[in-house]
């Protein structure tokens, strides 16, 4: 279809012209780094060549009577985020991504969501931006929503190019660009494990670390001793990890390596002690160089370890993955777990502005110069013996759960996060104003008194 219009965009130093909806479609899990599953994504385009801008991802919401709501803020969302980047898209293309339910074609997808495509198109052009392309792509094949050419686009669909053989693929190759696979596999190593006899072993385990650690936090001496532990119990489960020397074997054969070097007791009162904010954000400093990887197999797996009524708990140890995958460069893996943070407790404050910062394209190095900072003055303190007792005042209350935010929220961002949305924000309602205390005296009771979440939940990364 040689009259869609031309898509320009970089790919390291090269400029890769894609022409068709075939090109489009091949190109997309490039882009974003992996092959987005269930998703929504909006790209916008730029000039009169159609460069390549802003993108935005978003899970499928399950019930059709949100598609309306979710088109008008995700049309919002992108434009918004580039103008505020300095550039007005000139047009976008959408991409719904779906696989088939068991006895469901391609095209009976494509029928179902065609609805949803067309409200997006109606969304972006109430916002005087045109949708250049809309694209289905299921089991394997892709249609287009814009083309009623059936030469070009038949109602069977066409098929997706073999992977590799493209000239995006060839063009990512060269330019050291992997596809990390699907969105799918991405999160499930992040997820709670399935119920099983091993997660109710570490439900347990959580059970009884909350009975112990609470009442000790609640305590200004206790409350030190913890964060002090916790480092302790983190930095030694590192130095075992990276004994293991699973780091170099396939992500699931590594994941199930780390899931057996940790015992449930000690996850529980790793996880159990990351819901302060202070020891969050000091093992925040493991950020960089030879730590950063085994930081951040330490988080994931204890993301997996917040089973049953403790899911709520994993906001600290995802947001922690995002923010080492970020700093260290693997923005698509960033985004990933930052979107599941925001799954697991919408209003996670240091969720919410590392995933806008991320989403916005801020450089992560402001916020790892304060952490540097931080660090180089509570080591020269201890140097000094500056550690020494003085006379206690007013016990501080525990800044722990979800309204604890990050000790360095302006190296993050300019301004304030924006009241969250079904976009780059991940969902959730506006962040309050300062921190609270939220002590969580007991995890399961308070689970059970939240809301249960609705079919349909948006949740997941969403892209730049």
């Amino acid at each position: 279809m040689s009259d869609h219009r031309d898509t320009t965009g970089p790919t390291g130093e090269q400029q890769i012209t894609l022409r068709s909806p075939a090109e489009l479609a091949d190109a997309l899990p490039y882009m974003l780094g992996f092959h987005p599953t269930d998703s929504i994504v909006l790209l916008a385009l730029h000039g009169s060549r159609g460069r390549f801008g802003g993108r935005l991802r978003l899970g499928i919401p399950r019930a059709a009577r949100e598609w309306s709501p979710v088109a008008e803020q995700l049309a919002e969302c992108l434009v918004e985020g580039c103008e505020r980047r300095g550039s007005r898209p000139d047009g976008i293309v959408v991409f719904l991504c779906q696989d088939p339910a068991d006895g469901e074609s391609g095209r009976q997808v494509m029928e179902r969501l065609r609805p949803l495509a067309q409200r997006l198109r109606t969304a972006c052009g109430a916002l005087d931006v045109p949708v250049y392309e809309a694209l289905c792509i299921s089991g394997g094949r892709f249609w287009s929503y814009c083309c009623p050419d059936t030469r070009c686009c038949p109602l069977e669909g066409n098929p997706l190019a073999l992977p590799g053989t493209s000239v995006m693929a060839a063009a990512a190759a060269y330019a050291g660009i992997h596809v990390r696979g699907s969105l799918r596999e991405l999160q499930q190593r992040l997820r709670p494990w399935e119920p099983s006899g091993r997660s109710g072993e570490q439900e347990r385990a959580l059970d009884t670390a909350s009975e112990a650690l609470v009442p000790r936090i609640l305590q200004e001496a206790g409350r030190e001793q913890v964060r002090a532990e916790t480092i302790r119990l983190a930095h030694e489960l590192m130095h075992r990890l990276a004994g293991s020397g699973a780091a170099g074997s396939g992500p699931g054969s590594a994941d199930a390596v780390d899931d057996t070097l940790i015992t449930p007791d000690e996850a529980a009162a790793v996880v159990l002690g990351l819901q302060d904010r202070e020891t969050r954000d000091r093992a925040a400093e493991w950020m960089e160089g030879p730590e950063a990887p085994l930081a951040l197999r330490l988080w994931r797996a204890l993301a997996r370890r917040c089973v049953g009524s403790y899911q709520e708990h994993a906001a600290a140890p995802l947001t922690l993955a995002g923010w080492v995958a970020w700093s260290t460069g693997d923005e698509p893996g960033a985004r990933v777990a930052l979107g599941l943070a925001l799954e697991a407790d919408p209003e996670y404050v240091f969720a919410r502005l590392l995933h806008q910062a991320c989403n916005e394209g801020l450089d992560p190095e402001g916020l790892r110069q304060c952490l540097r900072e931080e660090r180089d003055t509570r080591a020269a303190a201890e140097r000094r013996g500056a550690g020494r007792r003085t006379p206690p005042g007013p016990a501080r209350p525990p800044v722990t759960g979800r309204n604890a935010g990050s000790a360095h929220p302006a190296a993050l961002a300019a301004r304030p996060p924006a009241p969250a949305r079904p976009g780059p924000g991940g969902g959730g309602g506006p962040a309050r104003p300062g921190p609270r205390t939220h002590t969580r005296t007991s995890a399961r009771s308070r689970t059970r008194t939240r809301a249960p979440r609705k079919d349909g939940q948006r949740g997941g990364g969403s892209g730049k």
